[in-house]
C-alpha cells in the first residue's frame, strides 16, 4: 500500500471505532486511490470487506455536503453494478446500515426487474446519489431517452463479483455499456469487485478496457484457509448417477451440527429431489427451505428474509446463492454432487461464515465413484490455491447488434465514433471495422438475405447528419422490452387451482364441475416440461408433490398430492455446469498416482485396482479405449474426462465416422468422464489413430452441424439476443417457445441457403464452439491424444465402463439430474468386478 493511505475523516472513523472495527488497509487504499481519481480492481475473499471497500469513497465523497445540509440537485453519483437481483437487494439493505448510523444524507436506491415503472420513471426524473442495478437495467437506462443527461455527472462505477459477469454474454453487454458511459462521463472511475481468480490481469483489462492497467490491482490479505472435507460415507457409493441419496443421512446429520447451512446442488432438478429427500427424514422437523430461480419471487424473497432473521436451518439452493449475499449466520456450506469447477466451489465455500480470520467450512457429497474422485481433485486444489477460470472472451455478434440498436434508441449515434467506442473495450479490441460495418447492416437491414423484408429494417440514416437513429418509436419501444443476454426456454407459471365457489344459497345449481381458478403462483417452469405431462401426472416443483391438471394461457394449473408416489422431476434446459478442464487434469493425474489414493473411500481404492487388474489405468496424458462385447453388441468406451457436453459432442462425430466404416453403431452415451458408442459389429480392429484424428473437426463437423437440431437451437439464442426475432411486443402476448422456434428455424433456413457467411450464422458457430457443442474443447481434447492412445480389447465390460453405461445419456443437450439405469445393474457390476 501507498505510504500516503489516509486516516478517514468524521464521522467513518467514528463509526468504525463504535463497532470496535479498524479499517482495513485494503478499504484506506481505495479511498486514496479514489481521491487521485484512480480506477482499482480490488481482489479480495470473502469477509474482506468488499463492498464497503467499493462503496466508501463515494460515501466519503457524498458526505460532507450532507453535513452542510446543502440540498443536492438530482444527479447520479455512484452506479453498482451486480450479477443478481437477490445481490443488489442484499447490498441496499446492507449498506443502508452505515448510511443510516453515520445519519448522512444521500439516497440510494435499487432498480432491477422486481422495481414497479412507476419507481424506474421516478429514478430516470430524479436520479439518487447512488443506484444499485443489473447489467440488463443499465442497457436499458442507456436505451432510453435523454440517457446522456441521466448519466453525464457520474463520479463511480462499481461493479461486484466482476469474473461471474467478465466472460459471459452479459458481460460483454457491460462492456460495451461501461463504454458508452466513458464517453458520456468521462472523468468517472471505475472500481471492480472480484473474488480470487487465476487472470488477475485479464479481469484488469476487462474493467479497463484499452486504458493502462499497471497498478490497478489491490490485493487483500487471503485470510484463513478454508476447511474443505470429502464426506467418506458409510454407505455403498454408487456407480452411476446424481442424486446422492445415499449421503442423505451423512448429510443430515451434518445440517443438524450446524447454526445454519447452505445446501448447494447444480442444477434446479437436483435441488427439488434433495429438497424432498431431507424432508423425507427430517424427523427434527429442521426448518429447511429451498430456493432456486424458478421459484416466486416473493417466495424467494421470504426465504431471503427468514435466513436473514436466523430462523433456518438449512437451504437448499442453487446458483441463486452462489455470489456475494451475506445471509445470517452461515457456519456450513455443503456440496452435493462435485463442484465441477475449483473457482466455483472457492465461491460457494465463501458462503459460510463471512469474517476474514475465521476458516470457512465445506462439506462435499460425491453422487458416484468418478465425483469422488473429482470432489478429491477440487479440495486438493483449494487447500493448494489452485484456481481454474475462463478465457478472455471474444465479444459475441448478437450482443454487439443489440447494444448498437440501444445506442440508437438513446441518441442518433455516429458509426465512427461508436466504433472506436466499441473497440475500447476488452471483448471487441480485435473486432476489425468491416465486421464492424456487417452489423450494423444486420440492425438496419437484416442482411443481404433479408434486406427486403421491411420488418429487419430497425434503424436508419440521417442523410444531413449521416447518424443513425431507431426508425421509428415503436421498434424503439420493442427493444426496450426484449433487452438483456439471458435467453431461457419458454416458461408457463405454475399456479395453484381451485374451483369456484358454489352458488349461493336460492340460486340453481349449475350441472357439471365447477370451473377451476388458477390461484397462488408457485414459480415458474419450463414449457416442454409440461407439455410432456398428462393431466393426472404428478411432479416436484417449490418442493411440493403437485398433481398436474392441465395449461390455461400461460398458467398450468395444479393442486398439491401429498404422498403421491414416484413423482417425475422436472429437468432444465442448460441446466448442468461443465466440468473444467482444470479440475479434470487433476481428476487424470489422480487416476495414475497411488500416493494420492490413500485418502479415497476403501470401496473406490478397490474399484480403481480392479480396473487395473481387468483393464488398464491411463497415464494422465494417454486416452484408453476399451472394446467389449455384451448382450450381443459391440461397445467403444473411451474416457476423455473432458465433460458431458464435449464427450456429446465426440460422441455424435464418432458415430458418423463408424457409420461410414460399416460398424452399424446404434448410439452412444456420454458422461462428464467417459464417453461409449455401441454397434451391430465389432469394433476391436477399428484403426482408433483415424477414428480420433482431428480432421473430424473439418467435413465431419460441418456435416453433422448442417443436420444438427442443437446448431438450430444456438442460432435461436443469438437471433433474439440481437433483435431479429422479438419475444415481446407493444399490446401484444408474449410469444411462445414454438412461434420463437418457428420463427428463427425460417431464418436459419434462408440464411443458410442464401448467406451462409451471415454475422448470426457465425455468432452461433461461435456459441456453439464453446457452449452446447464445446468444439473448442473437443479440438484440444483431440489434439491431446493424438498418437496417445492406449486400447484394450476386453472379452466384457471392466470397472470404468459400467458407470458410463448405467448414465442415461441423452443425444439433445438437457438439463436435470440423469438418474441411474437399474434394469441390469446388479448383473452388469458383477460383470465388471468378476
Amino acid at each position: 500500500m501507498d505510504a500516503r493511505t489516509p486516516s478517514l475523516p468524521s464521522p467513518f472513523a467514528d463509526w468504525f471505532a463504535a463497532r470496535g472495527w479498524s479499517p482495513r488497509a485494503h478499504q484506506l487504499e481505495l479511498v486514496r486511490r479514489a481521491e487521485a481519481g484512480l480506477s482499482t480492481l480490488l481482489i479480495a475473499p470473502t469477509g474482506a470487506g468488499k463492498t464497503l471497500a467499493g462503496f466508501l469513497p463515494s460515501l466519503i465523497e457524498l458526505a460532507p455536503r450532507a453535513e452542510e445540509g446543502l440540498r443536492r440537485p438530482y444527479r447520479l453519483h455512484t452506479l453498482y453494478v451486480s450479477p443478481l437481483k437477490a445481490l443488489t437487494t442484499d447490498v441496499a439493505r446492507n449498506l443502508d446500515t452505515p448510511v443510516r448510523e453515520m445519519k448522512l444524507d444521500v439516497r440510494i436506491e435499487s432498480r432491477t426487474g422486481d422495481t414497479p415503472p412507476h419507481k424506474r420513471q421516478r429514478q430516470r426524473a430524479h436520479p439518487p446519489d447512488i443506484l444499485l442495478t443489473t447489467p440488463e437495467q443499465l442497457c436499458l437506462l442507456i436505451a432510453s431517452e435523454h440517457a446522456r443527461v441521466f448519466f453525464e455527472d457520474l463520479r463511480a462505477v462499481v461493479v461486484d463479483e466482476i469474473h461471474a459477469l467478465a466472460p459471459t454474454k452479459r458481460g460483454d453487454l457491460l462492456a460495451l455499456a461501461l463504454a458508452r458511459l466513458q464517453r458520456w462521463a468521462p472523468g468517472h472511475r471505475r472500481v471492480g469487485l472480484s473474488a480470487t481468480v487465476a487472470d488477475e490481469e485479464g479481469l484488469a483489462r476487462y474493467l479497463l478496457g484499452k486504458a493502462p492497467t499497471k497498478g490497478v490491482i489491490v490485493k487483500a490479505p487471503p485470510g484463513a484457509q478454508p476447511v474443505v472435507d470429502v464426506l467418506d460415507s458409510d454407505a455403498r457409493i454408487p456407480w452411476a448417477g446424481h442424486t446422492a441419496r445415499h449421503a442423505m443421512p451423512e448429510v443430515y446429520a451434518a445440517i443438524k451440527a450446524a447454526k445454519l447451512a447452505l445446501v448447494f446442488v447444480n442444477t434446479r432438478a437436483q435441488a427439488e429431489m434433495t429438497f424432498q429427500e431431507l424432508w423425507r427424514i427430517n424427523d427434527d422437523g429442521l426448518p429447511i427451505a429451498l430456493h432456486h430461480g424458478s421459484l416466486d419471487v416473493a417466495q424467494r424473497r421470504k426465504v431471503e428474509a427468514a435466513m436473514a432473521r436466523g430462523d433456518l436451518r438449512a437451504v437448499v439452493c442453487t446458483s441463486t446463492l452462489d455470489l456475494g449475499i451475506d445471509w445470517g449466520d452461515v457456519d456450513l456450506v455443503i456440496q452435493m454432487g462435485a463442484p465441477k469447477g475449483a473457482a466455483r466451489l472457492v465461491q460457494r465455500i465463501g458462503r459460510a461464515n463471512h469474517r476474514l480470520d475465521e476458516p470457512s467450512r465445506a462439506l462435499l457429497a460425491p453422487s458416484n465413484r468418478f465425483e469422488v474422485l473429482e470432489c478429491r481433485a477440487a479440495q486438493e486444489a483449494v487447500a493448494e490455491g489452485a484456481m481454474d477460470g475462463a478465457e478472455p472472451r471474444i465479444g459475441g455478434f448478437d450482443c454487439l447488434a443489440q447494444h448498437i440498436m440501444g445506442c440508437a434508441c438513446g441518441e442518433p449515434f455516429d458509426a465512427d465514433e461508436l466504433y472506436a467506442e466499441v473497440i475500447s473495450t476488452a471483448p471487441y479490441a480485435d473486432l476489425s471495422r468491416a465486421q464492424f460495418d456487417r452489423v450494423i447492416d444486420l440492425v438496419a437491414t437484416g442482411g443481404y438475405a433479408l434486406r427486403s423484408y421491411d420488418r429487419y429494417k430497425r434503424i436508419v440514416q440521417d442523410l444531413n447528419t449521416g447518424r443513425w437513429r431507431a426508425r421509428n418509436p415503436t421498434i424503439a419501444q420493442q427493444h426496450r422490452m426484449n433487452v438483456g443476454a439471458i435467453v431461457e426456454s419458454e416458461m408457463l407459471d405454475v399456479r395453484l387451482a381451485h374451483r369456484v365457489q358454489a352458488s349461493r344459497p336460492g340460486t340453481p345449481k349449475s350441472e357439471g364441475p365447477r370451473p377451476l381458478v388458477p390461484g397462488r403462483r408457485l414459480g415458474q417452469i419450463e414449457e416442454y416440461f409440461i407439455e410432456g405431462l398428462t393431466p393426472g401426472d404428478t411432479f416436484l416443483f417449490a418442493g411440493e408433490v403437485l398433481r398436474f391438471l392441465s395449461v390455461r394461457d400461460t398458467d398450468a394449473l395444479v393442486v398439491r398430492a401429498p404422498g403421491a408416489e414416484n413423482p417425475s422431476i422436472p429437468s432444465y434446459a442448460g441446466g448442468k455446469f461443465p466440468l473444467s478442464t482444470f479440475l479434470a487434469d487433476r481428476v487424470r493425474r489422480m487416476l495414475h498416482e497411488p500416493k494420492r489414493q490413500k485418502l479415497l473411500p476403501q470401496q473406490v481404492r478397490d474399484w480403481i485396482r480392479m480396473q487395473k487388474k481387468r483393464s488398464v489405468v491411463p497415464a494422465p496424458d494417454e486416452m484408453l479405449i476399451e472394446t467389449f462385447p455384451r448382450a450381443a453388441k459391440h461397445y467403444l468406451v473411451c474416457y476423455p474426462f473432458d465433460g458431458r457436453l464435449a464427450h456429446q459432442t465426440l460422441g455424435m462425430l464418432i458415430t458418423r465416422r463408424l457409420e461410414r466404416a460399416g460398424r452399424k453403431p446404434m448410439g452412444f452415451l456420454a458422461s462428464e468422464y467417459a464417453m461409449a458408442v455401441w454397434a451391430l459389429e465389432p469394433m476391436d480392429d477399428v484403426d482408433l489413430d483415424a477414428l480420433f484424428d482431428e480432421d473430424m473437426l473439418g467435413d465431419d463437423l460441418e456435416a453433422w452441424l448442417a443436420e444438427s437440431t442443437l446448431m438450430k437451437a444456438t442460432f435461436s439464442k443469438c437471433a433474439v439476443i440481437a433483435g431479429m426475432i422479438e419475444r415481446k411486443l407493444p399490446g401484444v402476448a408474449r410469444k411462445t417457445g414454438r412461434q420463437v422456434t418457428f420463427s428463427t428455424d425460417l431464418i436459419y433456413d434462408v440464411l443458410k441457403q442464401y448467406e451462409p457467411d451471415h454475422v448470426l450464422l457465425q455468432a452461433a458457430f461461435a456459441d456453439a464452439g464453446e457452449g452446447y457443442l464445446d468444439i473448442k474443447r473437443v479440438g484440444a481434447l483431440l489434439r491431446r491424444v493424438k498418437g496417445r492412445i492406449v486400447h484394450r480389447a476386453l472379452p466384457h465390460v471392466s470397472p470404468f465402463a459400467a458407470p458410463v453405461m448405467l448414465e442415461v445419456g441423452r443425444v439433445g443437450v438437457q438439463g436435470g439430474a440423469d438418474e441411474a439405469v437399474l434394469e441390469d445393474a446388479a448383473s452388469l457390476i458383477a460383470e465388471a468386478m468378476s
